[in-house]
């Protein structure tokens, strides 16, 4: 291959890289991040210096959707102490969050009483996942759902539909839960099968 020919690769080659690393800012807390709103504005993660934060990603029409119930009085109990709880809608997972960031909103408020912030509907995996998910569990990857009755039935599913789900670090499915210390650090991470009534101890030991 000629010079004059290899250049065009070279050329390539070097804006691929430089997306990619653009996309891998080497984040090293929360605060690094935004992430846009359910009201298309801008939310800057560094405005909740000193909080505790649990992110969630959410869904409308799942079987761990009765936990919005437990997540808001989780977010009662400890608001006034430090607690910050924040709803990412995510329709990945069994295509059970098909509405538009209003219809969600209107849900979650008008069945489970949500009053702690909800974001714009993204993708939390793959290609398109939103940089705030993938930090997320790149700090604390899939360790299992756990030896409870549900834990058993998440992996029997996700394993007939890939062998190999758990080697992954990303979701696995909705309401995996992160918790978020006052340093902007990922602590700790809950899968669907853990609830949030179960997550009490841990959030209270950080506040």
């Amino acid at each position: 291959m000629t010079k004059k020919q290899l250049f065009p690769l070279v050329v390539a080659l070097t804006a691929t890289l430089a997306g990619f690393l653009s996309c891998t800012p080497g984040a090293t807390t929360i605060y690094d991040f935004t992430a846009e709103t359910n009201k298309g504005d801008v939310m800057n993660f560094a405005d909740y210096k000193g909080k505790v934060l649990l992110i969630v990603n959410t869904a409308s029409k799942c079987g761990f959707t009765p936990q919005y119930d437990g997540l808001e009085a989780l977010y009662q109990k400890y608001r006034g102490k430090g607690l910050v709880i924040i709803g990412f809608p995510c329709d990945q997972f069994g295509h059970q969050e098909p509405g538009s960031d209003e219809e969600i909103e209107e849900f979650c408020r008008i069945n489970h009483g949500v009053t702690f912030p909800l974001m714009a509907k993204s993708d939390v995996n793959g290609e398109h996942a939103n940089d705030v998910f993938r930090w997320l569990y790149s700090e604390k990857p899939f360790a299992g759902f756990g030896d409870s009755d549900t834990g058993r039935f998440m992996d029997g599913m996700l394993s007939r539909a890939n062998p190999d789900y758990a080697s992954n670090p990303d979701i696995k499915w909705n309401f995996t839960k992160f918790l978020i210390d006052r340093k902007g650090r990922v602590v700790a991470r809950f899968e669907p099968t853990v609830t949030p009534e179960e997550m009490d101890a841990h959030i209270k030991a950080l506040l």
